[in-house]
Parts: structure tokens; C-alpha cells; sequence
């Protein structure tokens, strides 16, 4: 009994003497993160695009899709941004996709105000989305793993998707497209995609670094989100760096015109249907032009 006592004992000191260095003003850490997507490519097209070229646009999107970001953080303020690299000729940053063209910069979180600020190109116009930080009703578990040399702890929540959603933009055109018999269907599924869709999302965290930091847009857990997996995206972490010796910045994103993030959803959406309107045209009349 003496002996768990002391043990106990032990334990408490050296989660107070943690806390204490995570109190301090200057603490500064940095998380290197993975994310991978998965896409369904079964009904890409329509169903009528053959499998090889499925099979090539996979590819291409795979290496779209995964990248690796870097967290810097502190107990109230955090930046999330893709990891700077040379890219291989032909590439380039962001979703620039056949005429896709979206790319995320920076994005800042404090915390504390319950603020979120990045900045986004789309189309060749720059945006600097402002907003205040998504809360999810995190429900806490007692399943744990390790993470590298972290133990971790399982949170589940269930997310509301508002924005586009560009994994349906390569089926949706030829699965609609009217037909005397199934205009009524395509109209009652247009009109369901419309609805915001609803997704679990399960995060890993660790008491280890007791802040409310995340990756990308998740936070809000007693200790710093080491992996996330919503819908077909996996975010893992890969690296931490606590206290570097050469601490960096964290800057407030600033370029680009202000917007909401519902005001920049709805910008993309109604971008995304004139492009939708654009290929119906060519697939139903054998070849239409941007309005």
C-alpha cells in the first residue's frame, strides 16, 4: 500500500512538473502531420468512364490528396500549413484538378477567442476566410494507443458538412441528367445532395500536451489531437518537436478579401455549378461553352 502510495505520489509530481513547462510563456511546440483520402471511383463519370482512366485518375489525385502539414502551436494560438518541398515538374499546390483550381493556405486558430482565420485561392481569386472555430460535442472514451511515444485517448463526434463537396463533382453530371422518365428521380436527388451531410469523426489525443490544439480545423480535447479520421480522410501525426530551440512566429494570415465561411462556401458552390451546367452541356449536346 506504502509502496503505491509513493508511486502515485511520483506520478501526480511529474504530471505537475509537465503542466508547469506547458504553463510557461514561451512554450512553443511543432507537430508534423500525414493525410491521406481515400476516393470511391466506382461511379466516377457516371459509370462510363473505363477503368483504366479511373485507374489514372486515381493516381493523380492520390498524390493531390496526400500531404504533409506542419502544426506549430502554443497553448492559445496554432498554424496549420502544408509543408513546404520542391515539386515535380508538371505539378502544382493546392486542388488544381483538370479545371479544378483551389488551393488552402495558412490557417491560424486561437483558441481562446475562438477564432479561425486561412487564407484560400479559388479560381485565381484570393480569400481570407474569417470565422469562429467549429465546435463538435466531443464524447470521451477510455480506449487508449500509443502514438509514437504518446498514449493516447479516443474522442468521437459527429460533424455537419455545409461546405461543397468535391467528391461528388465527377459523378453527379451524368447521373442527372434528364430523361423523360427520370426527371422527377434526378430533381429528388439533387435536392437531397442539397442537405448537409453528417459524418463521425474519431481523434486521438494525448493528456501528455495538455493543450487544445489540432490538426486543421479539430480541437477543443483536454491534450494535443494526434490523428483524426472523418469520413474517407485519415490525419496522422508523425512528429512532435517540443520547445525547439529556434521558435517561429505565429502569424495571423492576412491576404486576400475577407469572408465568411459560409460566404465562401457559397462562392465555391455556385462556381462548382456553373461548372457542373458547363459539362451537362457538353455531355448532353456534344459540347457546350462556359457562360
Amino acid at each position: 500500500m506504502k509502496r503505491h502510495l509513493t508511486n502515485l505520489s511520483i506520478t501526480c509530481f511529474t504530471l505537475f512538473i509537465s503542466a508547469f513547462s506547458f504553463a510557461q510563456k514561451d512554450f512553443q511546440g511543432k507537430a508534423y502531420y500525414q493525410t491521406k483520402t481515400t476516393v470511391d471511383m466506382s461511379n466516377f463519370g457516371g459509370g462510363q468512364m473505363s477503368e483504366e482512366r479511373k485507374k489514372e485518375i486515381a493516381e493523380r489525385m492520390k498524390s493531390m490528396l496526400e500531404k504533409t502539414y506542419i502544426l506549430t502551436f502554443t497553448q492559445s494560438e496554432s498554424l496549420y500549413k502544408e509543408e513546404e518541398k520542391l515539386e515535380a515538374p508538371g505539378q502544382g499546390g493546392g486542388m488544381r484538378f483538370g479545371m479544378m483550381s483551389a488551393s488552402g493556405g495558412p490557417q491560424y486558430k486561437n483558441v481562446k477567442n475562438q477564432q479561425i482565420l486561412q487564407e484560400q485561392e479559388f479560381f485565381g481569386k484570393q480569400f481570407l476566410v474569417k470565422d469562429s472555430l467549429q465546435k463538435l460535442n466531443w464524447e470521451l472514451g477510455t480506449e487508449t494507443k500509443i502514438i509514437g511515444q504518446y498514449t493516447c485517448f479516443k474522442a468521437t463526434a459527429i460533424k455537419r458538412l455545409d461546405g461543397f463537396d468535391f467528391a461528388s463533382f465527377g459523378r453527379r453530371p451524368e447521373n442527372d441528367k434528364p430523361k423523360d422518365s427520370t426527371q422527377t428521380n434526378a430533381k429528388e436527388a439533387e435536392e437531397e445532395e442539397e442537405k448537409p451531410r453528417e459524418i463521425l469523426v474519431t481523434a486521438w489525443y494525448t493528456p501528455q500536451i495538455p493543450v487544445s490544439q489540432g490538426p486543421d480545423t479539430y480541437w477543443g480535447l483536454p491534450g494535443l489531437i494526434l490523428e483524426v479520421s472523418a469520413d474517407r480522410t485519415t490525419i496522422l501525426c508523425s512528429k512532435i518537436v517540443l520547445n525547439p530551440s529556434e521558435k517561429e512566429s505565429i502569424k495571423m494570415p492576412s491576404k486576400g478579401k475577407e469572408i465568411t465561411q459560409k460566404e465562401y462556401d457559397e462562392t465555391v458552390k455556385k462556381k462548382m455549378e456553373e461548372m457542373r451546367e458547363m459539362f451537362r452541356g457538353r455531355g448532353g449536346r456534344g459540347g457546350g461553352r462556359p457562360r
